[in-house]
């Protein structure tokens, strides 16, 4: 008697949202608009080549990157959510502005995600001929269907692919405006270098408590804000800023390793807000490196004031993270002390 060993087809969702990636050339107007994602293959027929049952699933009208919010994070979490059980991987087409934004959200919205939820997009529309689109997402719709020699998801993490790298989402931002290496994870490696072969980085991967199940998060608090130091900060600015009832929580993004000008007035602004129970994030604009509170004096005054510091977090990751923790909790203090733990991979730990 003979047995076979059958193996189920991968289901991928494909979900696209907007961006440059899903655009094509009109030919009567020349002009660059949305294409029907149903005839997808027709666009791309390297797609056929995969083994793959691939389901699509449209937002109309499409969605500018520019014009993305927490309450399509919010959308995109219940189709995935909705459609979880059903499909082995996720692949979402996204504008790449805020592509960061909305992986870091995710990260935090989809707790103990056991299946790769995969962002893509590219510089230029899919109908061009010198397309970076194709490869993205041919890669990313690989990726989103890879599994290990146990049958599990090689990735089972919120990620951004794009040209060859694939990178966790929170711990990634946009670098370019018009290379095809738009996006870059200064502060960790990548979880996946694509050549020939797709060579994954199993150390790096986060993986899920198989003990629990999926647990999807809807509550986000956008009363945040965040606002570069800068030589010639102007103290009445500042006040106007911080006596705003409205404002729960303010991401300083300050020099080098966490310093700000060692102004009275600024001291005061801060300690003042800590006191009526805002949130204030410590992050630094270096592209590299990480938060050190405790390095220099102009550091320590900050710590002294209740700001905590986030070491190595993106600004995207810091922004998304604030929302979400102050969507759950209404405890400053709680809140301040989930900001400096990583609840997703988006920072490293702290130094003992």
């Amino acid at each position: 008697m003979n047995t076979f060993n059958f193996k189920p087809r991968p289901r991928v969702m494909l979900i696209y949202t907007g961006g440059t990636i899903g655009m094509i050339e009109n030919p009567k107007t020349g002009a660059f608009e949305p294409f029907n994602f149903s005839y997808l293959r027709d666009q791309i027929p390297e797609i056929n080549r995969f083994d793959y049952v691939i389901q699509t699933y449209q937002f109309e009208p499409a969605i500018d990157s520019s014009d993305m919010n927490p309450e399509i994070w919010k959308k995109l979490v219940k189709i995935i959510v909705y459609n979880y059980d059903n499909y082995d991987g996720f692949v979402i087409l996204h504008g790449t502005d805020t592509m960061a934004y909305t992986a870091s959200a995710l990260s935090f919205m989809l707790e103990n995600l056991s299946k790769p939820v995969i962002l893509t997009g590219s510089q230029l529309p899919i109908g061009m001929l010198r397309t970076d689109g194709k490869e993205n997402l041919i890669t990313a719709i690989e990726i989103a269907a890879a599994k290990n020699e146990d049958g599990k998801p090689m990735v089972p993490e919120v990620c951004i692919y794009f040209q060859e790298k694939l990178f966790r989402g929170n711990r990634t931002t946009k670098f370019s405006a018009e290379n095809f290496n738009a996006f870059r994870s200064h502060n960790y490696p990548p979880l996946a270098h694509i050549g020939v072969n797709i060579t994954y980085s199993k150390p790096l991967i986060r993986y899920p408590d198989e003990t629990k199940h999926l647990k999807h998060h809807l509550l986000l608090d956008t009363s945040v804000l965040a606002i570069t130091l800068f030589p010639g900060l102007r103290e009445d600015l500042i006040e106007h800023i911080f006596s705003r009832h409205l404002l729960k929580g303010l991401i300083l993004r300050t020099y080098g390793s966490g310093n700000a000008p060692q102004e009275k007035w600024l001291s005061n602004a801060l300690r003042r807000a800590t006191d009526e129970g805002k949130v204030i994030v410590n992050v630094t604009q270096c592209q590299t490196g990480a938060v050190e509170m405790g390095r220099y004096e102009t550091g320590r005054q900050l710590k002294e004031c209740g700001v905590v510091g986030v070491r190595d977090i993106t600004i995207e990751a810091a922004i998304t993270k604030l929302m979400f923790l102050l969507g759950h909790y209404n405890d400053p203090t709680i809140v301040r002390q989930i900001m400096c733990e990583p609840i997703a991979g988006e920072m490293s730990e702290a130094q003992i």
